[in-house]
């Protein structure tokens, strides 16, 4: 079998697999599980066995969007959510005073319990086969993947392969004016598959990202910080979780002061950023402490996190102080925030680079388009954030097992899931710099809230094999339990007896004026769902989250309809498809820069062309003119 590298001598594994997985991070993780539950022979081949699902920044899960994206991995079928829930030390609901689109959970996670939960789940996966080795090269014949070659000279042959490397391509840490090669601080880098990848057409680019000091927690004066407790009814992340019952830890706020900001003006010549020595571009939406001092001069302090990293740990991460800055200067910075004046650091904050490759290069399946059958999915393709990359392992993981069993591929689209959303703006938009993903990039979010994310997906879960039968069973009385409440609510008949005026006086809302259905006073913004408890609770008790799911069902229930009618017209566009032997720099209608973009991307629908920065509407109106003609030909 070739290697993109001649000179390699190699043995071959006995061993054939349908789908060989590349590190195992938290995309790979996914994509092993996925494959392997789907019914597919699977490799999970990873640098050290010690740390899979490693968290490499800070121990946490969820947020903003990202927590929508762990309800969809788990309506689907995947392991993130699950895990969490077995091993968050606090859990909270964000945004619970705003609306339902932008609410999300968020958990600290116990570091070590995570990643050791998650290796556990992996190793006791039938079909699954988890080795240490190290890639050095892909085996590719005739533009088809073969296989991978490690660097004790394996070959494993596979079907399929999904490339999840993290930030381990040429990785390389920088502290200060010290730099050495390294994925992560305490592991190796790889070395040669960057080169392997340029050998097979590939573009490659560098991104950045950083992580902050770690301290000890007996070092740390909690007393002059704010408290940040956890909810007092955690809300799980998995559909398949009753509750969470573990006892919560808090975490506590701080800020940086002015001898924190001028500490840092005075050393930025020995960051490693702003000393030049790093020139590839770092995740906007989570500076460095440099970045916040320079970009934010006025300001006078920066809000910080102080976060246990476990039950039987003594680290704490310090979120919001990433940094490049040498370690005498980190010391000086950590002991000039409120509370940490005694600080002693464990683990130094650092900057890593490493190689990427721009998203314009795979399709919406992951599947790159220069070799067929082989996946990217997580850091690799520009992303950052394990949310962002087990949503993508995922996805690889579906439609490489779906390749393998000959079936249509499973692709998402964006009114129907955040990981829609963000494998389409990999694929329309690319990205060069670290793509995160934010409830604002979806146009369609009120239809894609966490609470409803098994209503969206679990059919397609239970269809492709990830959903077992509890799982389902369960579902489906969730789902059953929402709309027998929504036709009860609609039948109930309220009267304006003296107890329900009173109730509705405490609310701050009008009286009734005749007999009106319970649906009407609980679509009124003053009531919530403990109305309907107390003056005409259901025959049996219903889970909080189904009372939740018809509640917002019901109160937005105008603006919902409206996002439907606009997702009806997006879907028009989405099922016009372009064909796939156009060439658009013969069509004189489309302007030069809407040519060379259509190239690139090669978008498999109208919608999707329309997405493509550089492509105007007057360029998408006479891609139209063009389809309607050449439907009228093949008529």
């Amino acid at each position: 079998m070739p290697s993109c590298n001649a000179s390699l001598t190699m043995w071959t594994y006995d061993k054939h697999y349908d789908i060989i997985v590349v590190g195992a991070g938290h995309a790979g993780a996914e994509a092993a599980l996925a494959g392997a539950r789907i019914g597919c022979s699977t490799l999970l081949l990873t640098m050290n066995l010690d740390t899979v699902a490693q968290m490499s920044c800070n121990p946490a899960v969820g947020g903003i969007a990202k927590g929508h994206m762990v309800r969809e991995i788990d309506a689907l079928g995947g392991e993130m959510a699950q895990n969490i829930d077995a091993t968050g030390l606090q859990f909270r609901l964000l945004n619970r005073s705003k609306g339902p689109a932008v609410q999300a959970p968020r958990a600290q996670a116990d570091k070590k319990a995570y990643q050791f939960r998650m290796k556990y789940v992996v190793e006791r996966q039938p079909n699954l086969d988890l080795k240490q080795g190290l890639i050095e090269d892909l085996l590719v014949d005739e533009g088809r993947i073969r296989g991978i070659l490690t660097k004790s000279g394996t070959a494993f042959l596979g079907r399929t392969v999904i490339l999840t490397t993290g930030t381990f391509l040429r990785g390389l840490i920088h502290v200060g004016d010290r730099s050495y090669r390294a994925g992560r601080a305490g592991e190796g880098s790889a070395e040669r598959a960057s080169g392997g990848l340029r050998r097979l057409g590939f573009d490659l680019g560098r991104l950045k990202t950083g992580t902050p000091p770690r301290v000890n927690s007996r070092s740390v004066n909690y007393g002059v910080m704010d408290i940040q407790p956890g909810d007092e009814q955690p809300c799980p992340f998995s559909f398949r979780t009753g509750a969470v019952t573990r006892e919560q830890l808090d975490c506590h706020i701080t800020c940086t002061t002015p001898e924190t900001h001028e500490i840092i003006r005075r050393n930025l010549d020995r960051s490693a950023m702003y000393s030049g020595r790093i020139r590839s571009v770092g995740p906007r939406y989570c500076p460095s402490i440099e970045d916040k001092i320079v970009r934010f001069a006025d300001r006078e302090k920066h809000q910080l996190f102080v976060e246990p990293e476990g039950y039987d740990t003594l680290e704490v991460y310090l979120n919001g102080l990433s940094m490049s800055l040498p370690e005498d200067v980190q010391v000086e910075v950590v002991r000039s925030v409120t509370g940490l004046e005694n600080a002693e650091i464990m683990r130094p904050g650092y900057a890593v680079e490493y190689d990427y490759v721009p998203p314009n290069q795979i399709l919406p399946t992951l599947e790159t388009k220069p070799v067929r059958g082989l996946f990217f999915a997580g850091q690799i393709n520009g992303t950052t954030g394990y949310e962002e990359a087990a949503g993508q392992g995922l996805m690889a993981g579906i439609n490489a097992a779906l390749q393998v069993r000959n079936e249509d591929p499973l692709i998402l689209d964006r009114a129907r899931a955040y990981i829609g959303v963000l494998i389409d703006d990999l694929t329309t938009k690319g990205t060069d710099e670290p793509y995160r993903m934010f409830t604002a990039s979806a146009e369609y979010r009120l239809l894609l809230r966490h609470d409803n994310a098994d209503l969206r997906l679990t059919e397609t879960g239970r269809r492709i094999g990830l959903i077992s039968d509890s799982a389902y069973r369960s579902f489906k009385r969730r789902s059953e339990a929402i709309v027998a409440e929504q036709r009860r609510l609609k039948e109930v008949k309220i009267t304006p007896s003296s107890r329900v005026q009173q109730y509705l006086h405490r609310a701050g809302t009008t009286p009734l004026a005749q007999t009106v259905p319970l649906i009407d006073l609980l679509r009124r913004p003053q009531i919530d769902y403990r109305f309907v408890q107390e003056v005409a609770p259901p025959p049996e008790p219903l889970p909080p989250d189904v009372c939740r799911s018809v509640e917002v069902e019901l109160k937005y229930e105008g603006y919902i309809r409206r996002q439907k009618s606009q997702v009806a017209r997006f879907q028009d566009l989405e099922t016009r498809h372009l064909p796939e032997d156009i060439n658009y720099h013969d069509l004189p209608a489309i302007s030069r820069e809407a040519a060379e973009k259509l190239t690139r991307v090669r978008p498999r629908s109208l919608g999707q062309a329309s997405r493509i920065p550089g492509v105007s509407p007057a360029d998408i109106s006479a891609l139209m003119v063009i389809l309607r003609a050449r439907a009228r030909g093949a008529a």
